[in-house]
This record gives C-alpha cells, sequence and structure tokens, in this order.
C-alpha cells in the first residue's frame, strides 16, 4: 500500500474521536481518522441521550469552544427536558433524547465535510516508535501510517469483552471486533494499564410494549437547545415513559446470582458506581422492590426502545423473564439482549493536563481509554486533545482550562492529578466553584477563548457580542427601572411575597426568591424580546450576587496560588517536616505548582502551607537579576 502521512492522526471514531478530529482539521492540520467502521461514526452504543446533570454544561461548554457536540445535537433531538429547575441555578441542566440514527448521518456528513480530514477505515494495532520518537501507527495490514502526533480514542475497544450469561465474546460493543494489540503497545511504553466494566440493557420493540399502563413523559413545550449559534430547526419531539420494576424481578433476578457474570467471578474489571446493573441494584439493596424504568425511543424511524435503568449482563433467559415481569413490558419484544463490556483503560495520571502522554512526547489519549463514562466526557476530552496536539505542531503553548473556567478543566484535572479506580463520571459536585460554572453563562466563559484558538468562527464571535450588548442592555434596564408603589404591589400579591413600603428598582424586585424575571415578562415589565435564556441567567446572577462574588474572591486566592511554580527536578525531601507519603505522592505526580499540588489526593492544606514557606525561603535566597 502507498505510505500515507499526516499531521495528526485520531484513532477511533466514537465521539472523542470525533471531536479531536474536527478540531484538529478546522485548525489547518492534515488530520487521518481511522476507525473500524466509517459508517458509525458518533455512535452511540448505549442510552441515546446527551446532556444530563453536569453533562449537559460539558455540551455546552464545548460548543462554545468551537467543538461539534451540541450542535448535532440540536440536529438529532426528539426530547429535550430541563432538570432540576426546582434547584438552583448551578445544578439546572437540559437533557435530550437522540435520534441516534441521525446522529450517525449527521456526524459522517460533517465529518467528510471538513478540509484536510481523512476518514480510513482500519485497525490499528500499535504505535511505530523510532529512537523513543512517535513515527505514527500501525494498521493490522502492517501499514505504517506517518504522523508526529497521535490521539487515541478507542473507547471500550482496547481488548473488548461482552458479557451475556456465560456467553464471552470478542468485542468493542455489539457487532464490531475489539481491538488486539495497541494497549500492548501502550503498557509497553511504560503507561499503567487497567481493567473496567460497563454495560448496556436489552432493547425492546416498540409496538410490543402496553405504554397505556406506563407514564408518560413528554419533552418541554419550550425547547431549549444545546449550541449558542441556535435556535436552529426543531425535529418532531416524542414522549419517553416511565415504568417501575416489581418484587417478581427481584425473585428472579436473586434466583440467578449465581449465572451472573457480575457475581460469579467471570467479570473482573470495577464496574460503574453511579450506573450499576439492575443486577447489582438487587444485590445492594435487596428490601427495594420498586425501581425506576424510564422507556426511550432510540430514533423517529425507528421501532427500538431503551429501557433506562435495565443494564444487564444476565443469561438470555433470565433477561426474557424479568424484563416480561415489569408492567408494560409482559410481551415484549427483545431485539438485542443486554450485554456487559470490559475493555482495557490507561491510567489518567499518565498524562499532562493537556492529555499528552507522559512517556511518549505527541501521543494523546481521550475519552473512555482514559477511565471515564459518558458520550460528553469523551468529547470534551477529544476536543481539548485535538486542540492541543494541533497546538503542538505549529509550536504553540497547549491549552488548559483551570476548574473554575469550566467543567472541562474540572475533569481533566481530576482524571490527571488523582486517576480513577472506577469508570468516572462528572457531577456537579465535583466542581469547587459551581455557581460560576453554569449552563446560562458557558459561553461567557469560553468563547473567546474558542476564537482566540480558531475554532470559533467570526461569524459566531460577532453573534455572541450582540447576545453580550443585549445582556448589558437588558442588565441596565433592571438597574435602572423603578416601578411604583402601586405596581409593586400588584407584582408582590401574583407572585406571592411581602408588599414593599417604597417603589423598588426591577432588579431588586428581582433579588426576591418569589419573583422570576418569567413573571416580569408577563407583568409587561420588561422588554418581551429579551430571550428567556438571557433572562433566567440575569436572575440567577441577581440573585445569587453574594455567592457568586464569594467564589470568585476564592478563585482570585487560587489563581494566585497557581502561579507559584515548583521547579521540574525539586527535591521534596529537602522540606524540613514533610511526611514521607507527601514526598512520595507530589514526586509521582510532580505537580507544575502549588494549586496543582494542592489537588493531590492526600496532600493536606498543612503540607502546602509547609511548601509554599519552602518556595519562599528558596526564592528569598537566591541571586536576583540585577
Amino acid at each position: 500500500m502507498t505510505e500515507q502521512s499526516f499531521d495528526i492522526i485520531v484513532v477511533g471514531g466514537g465521539h472523542a474521536g470525533c471531536e479531536a478530529a474536527a478540531a484538529a482539521a478546522t485548525l489547518g492540520l492534515s488530520t487521518a481518522l481511522i476507525t473500524i467502521s466509517t459508517e458509525n461514526l458518533g455512535e452511540m452504543p448505549c442510552n441515546p441521550a446527551i446532556g444530563g446533570i453536569a453533562k449537559s454544561h460539558l455540551v455546552k461548554e464545548i460548543d462554545a469552544l468551537g467543538g461539534i457536540m451540541g450542535r448535532l445535537a440540536d440536529q438529532s433531538a426528539i426530547q429535550y427536558r430541563r432538570l432540576n429547575t426546582r434547584k438552583g441555578p448551578a445544578v439546572r441542566a437540559t437533557r435530550a433524547q437522540i435520534d441516534r440514527f441521525r446522529y450517525v448521518r449527521n456526524m459522517t456528513a460533517l465529518l467528510h465535510s471538513l478540509p484536510g480530514l481523512t476518514v480510513l477505515q482500519g485497525e490499528v494495532v500499535g504505535l511505530s516508535v523510532d529512537a523513543g520518537a512517535l513515527r505514527g501507527v500501525i494498521t493490522r495490514g502492517e501499514e505504517i501510517i506517518l504522523a508526529p502526533r497521535v490521539i487515541i480514542t478507542t473507547g471500550t475497544y482496547l481488548n473488548g469483552l461482552l458479557h451475556v450469561g456465560d456467553s464471552m465474546i470478542e468485542g468493542g460493543i455489539w457487532g464490531f471486533p475489539p481491538s488486539r494489540g495497541l494497549s500492548e503497545s501502550l503498557a509497553a511504553l511504560g503507561i499503567p494499564m487497567g481493567r473496567l466494566k460497563t454495560g448496556t440493557p436489552p432493547r425492546l420493540k416498540s409496538d410490543t410494549i402496553d405504554y397505556s399502563v406506563c407514564e408518560e413523559q413528554p419533552g418541554d413545550p419550550l425547547v431549549r437547545q444545546f449550541s449558542f449559534s441556535g435556535p436552529g430547526p426543531v425535529l418532531p419531539q416524542v414522549s419517553c415513559h416511565l415504568t417501575w420494576t416489581t418484587g417478581d424481578l427481584n425473585t428472579i433476578i436473586e434466583g440467578g446470582f449465581d449465572r451472573a457474570p457480575l457475581f460469579n467471578g467471570q467479570i473482573g474489571g470495577v464496574g460503574p458506581r453511579y450506573c450499576p446493573s439492575i443486577e447489582d441494584k438487587i444485590k445492594k439493596f435487596p428490601d427495594r422492590l420498586r425501581h425506576h424504568i424510564f422507556l426511550e425511543p432510540e430514533g423517529l424511524e425507528s421501532d427500538w426502545v431503551y429501557p433506562n435503568g435495565l443494564s444487564t449482563s444476565l443469561p438470555r433467559e433470565l433477561q426474557e423473564d424479568f424484563i416480561h415481569s415489569v408492567p408494560g413490558l409482559e410481551k415484549a419484544k427483545i431485539l438485542r439482549y443486554g450485554y456487559a463490556v470490559e475493555y482495557d483503560f490507561a491510567d489518567p495520571k499518565a498524562l499532562y493536563p493537556s492529555l499528552e502522554s507522559k512517556h511518549l512526547r505527541g501521543l494523546y489519549l481521550a475519552g473512555q481509554v482514559n477511565g471515564t463514562s459518558g458520550y460528553e466526557e469523551a468529547a470534551a476530552q477529544g476536543l481539548m486533545a485535538g486542540i492541543n496536539a494541533a497546538r503542538a505542531h505549529v509550536g504553540k503553548d497547549p491549552v488548559i482550562i483551570p476548574r473554575h473556567q469550566g467543567y472541562v478543566g474540572v475533569m481533566i484535572d481530576d482524571l490527571t492529578t488523582a486517576g480513577v479506580d472506577e469508570p468516572y463520571r462528572l457531577f456537579t459536585s465535583r466542581a469547587e466553584y459551581r455557581l460560576l460554572l453554569r449552563e446560562d453563562n458557558a459561553d461567557v466563559r469560553l468563547t473567546g477563548l474558542g476564537y482566540e484558538i480558531g475554532l470559533v468562527s467570526k461569524k459566531d464571535w460577532e453573534a455572541f457580542q450582540v447576545r453580550q450588548t443585549i445582556f448589558e442592555a437588558a442588565a441596565k434596564m433592571l438597574q435602572t427601572t423603578k416601578i411604583s408603589l402601586e405596581k409593586s404591589g400588584e407584582l408582590a400579591l401574583k407572585v406571592g411575597t411581602t408588599p414593599p413600603k417604597e417603589g423598588l428598582t426591577l432588579r431588586e424586585f428581582l433579588k426576591r426568591p418569589e419573583v422570576t424575571f418569567a413573571s416580569l415578562m408577563e407583568m409587561g415589565l420588561v422588554d418581551p424580546s429579551i430571550p428567556i435564556y438571557m433572562g433566567e441567567r440575569l436572575e440567577s446572577e441577581i440573585k445569587y450576587e453574594g455567592y457568586i462574588d464569594h467564589q470568585q474572591d476564592e478563585v482570585d486566592r487560587l489563581t494566585k496560588l497557581q502561579r507559584v511554580p515548583i521547579p521540574k527536578d525539586f527535591d521534596y525531601a529537602l522540606v524540613s517536616g514533610f511526611r514521607t507519603e507527601w514526598i512520595q505522592k507530589l514526586k509521582a505526580q510532580r505537580p507544575a505548582n502549588l494549586g496543582e499540588a494542592a489537588r493531590i489526593s492526600g496532600i493536606t492544606p498543612s503540607a502546602i502551607i509547609t511548601l509554599a514557606a519552602y518556595l519562599d525561603q528558596i526564592k528569598a535566597h537566591s541571586p536576583q537579576p540585577k
């Protein structure tokens, strides 16, 4: 075969790989995306949904940076729902049911339209390294494809093994072979490898489900799309349905514990704590006889239904039995049985925050290969790996998003400093400054960075500036518009708050817990042309002003801490009073600054104070430049 050469090679066509390849190609690098199947780019092997708690924050951050997931989700969404609407703004989130077949088609069309991106079908079995330098990749046909930078995004494919009862089938996902050889190639570089497990439920045929005994769950009447470049066209919206397990299901599954791969020693990989299989739920909570099951359609023209909550690797006959014990599913036909998949992953502590390997320059890893779970987590890592590989190729510094600027930064910092001992899932609780990292301000936080990088187009940058102008004008209007005592009393009566003793500005009124921007709009007190999402952002910033300011002060102090560098060859044993445990952890991680050191598990505040004092002492006694 003719030798091929590129600037960047991306291995794997899942969400991480597609995002990485799109970013690198958009930034002008000749890029190859090598995947086992060119017809399944951006496939959703598990639930057909994007977004959710913290995950939608990631999708909006990807969009603000110029990534593709948000736009493609909007082009393929068949139901939108807002979550946590009665809770604070930091945890409110958007979730969209996705037509997964459309998503793949849209992804494929987008990637094939990008100049500089070549999509190749093949299997990468190893890395080509010469004298410690990365040359490219080696395919199953022993072809060497050259590139000085390679991004590995293999998902669950590395030595993937599928489990259905005692049946074990080699594969990354159902119907596709595993990746053999690449895991061993990574281990040979000294990268620590481990084994994890995830799973998926059986798929059901829609017209065999009795929806009359289920609770209908329609989407929100007001669609809130992910992409800041919208609003765009909206597909026909459909309902999901809710049903529940009964004690019969517990009895069936308990009787099959000895045949469950998860319990009989057949599966050795560690599974996700926050998305357990149904047999794991029954084992851990035997007294709970009722578990929610969400019946989610997989597409507008598809009769496949995803029963969210019934992930399993039990034998086929047991799957038949427990499915038919669920109200509404008594006659449900199983189109594909549920299964668990075990796969190799690379220890993310072996990565720099840029997602470049510490063991081989030019090698980047992103997605589930780093021990994460979820399409959104994978896509965000892929985007950053694509950006940083492209920047490295032209001699630019990597982009490292700090924890206070985005959930992308929270996740990558968690992975590279603490590592994983189970599949990592992002939650809002992982962010120290989550009031600063809301869904509604992702564009404010990151669009400028995306434009500076070169992924946000001039058109989108100008549109963002227009939005900001509208927002600032609306904020000024709230600040300066005072309503009469009579109108204030009318508004107070309407929303159920104490009538004021004097006229208030709209901003002062909006500070009250009972008053919403929507209620101001309903009473004709604000310009109806102001988008509701913008009004909600104004409301959040006004109501939580004190908390937001407090968190910003903390961020400012943290930023100063992070600026204190630690020399690369620093000998921690020289620090008087330092525990052996601290020395070992810091030597293993080699943090670049005090901020990174403070986030290493087991490094206490007292350790940081001691280290900071020692570094100050060194600086004070160092010769000063004249």
